[in-house]
């Protein structure tokens, strides 16, 4: 196994983990931008306002694309398990 084969798959790795946590990332910050313009409009300053709706928007988020997370980590180990004889020369 040669060390451009070993950085092939460390790379692809970090991409397929920035995809697939991508949009609860996204959704979370989202979140807390719209929460913290509603509590400097109103001058709300409670702390616990800012994490329940991102947990719940964390949730809604993780049920909307928990089938496509759950596909592009499936097809990323199937790829990985197939290049196992590669990995052994």
């Amino acid at each position: 196994m040669s060390l451009g084969f070993v950085v092939m798959i460390f790379r692809s790795g970090i991409f397929q983990l920035l995809v697939v946590s991508a949009p609860a990332l996204v959704i979370a910050l989202i979140t807390g931008l719209i929460i913290s313009i509603f509590q400097a409009t109103t001058s709300i300053q409670e702390q616990t306002l800012t994490f329940v709706p991102k947990i719940a928007a964390i949730l809604i988020s993780l049920l909307f694309f928990g089938p496509w997370m759950m596909q592009m980590l499936v097809q990323y180990t199937l790829t990985l398990m197939y290049q196992i004889p590669n990995m052994v020369r």
